[in-house]
């Protein structure tokens, strides 16, 4: 899959994720990777730069937590503001979509 297609997607995303639960970096690869039955497979050099400039913006926030075996693991989660940017930010994903189905749809069988 195109990666410029999804990297304007990514924050979406996980502003999703982090509506539904906090999750800790890893956790939200692996639940990106099962949720698109694989068609999102993030390394953390892609995820990580994104989930920093939410935390700057202010859309989510981090926290230390210890695990079971003593480590400690930062944990996001997702501030007021953020869920007010993702109801934003579906609403304008949703337009975007029907937008281009439209286009596509309204093009098929015409010869340019």
């Amino acid at each position: 899959m195109d990666y410029q297609m999804i990297k304007g997607s990514v924050s979406l995303m996980l502003l999703g994720l982090l509506d539904f639960s906090d999750m800790y970096g890893y956790q939200m690869i692996q639940e990106l990777t099962s949720r698109s039955g694989g068609t999102f497979v993030f390394k953390e050099g892609t995820l990580y730069p994104v989930l920093y400039e939410l935390e700057k913006a202010r859309l989510i926030e981090s926290y230390w937590e210890n695990t079971e075996n003593k480590r400690k693991r930062k944990y996001y989660h997702i501030t007021d503001r953020g869920r007010g940017k993702l109801a934003d930010k579906r609403d304008d994903w949703r337009s975007i979509v029907r937008s281009v189905d439209s286009v596509l749809e309204s093009l098929k069988g015409e010869v340019i």
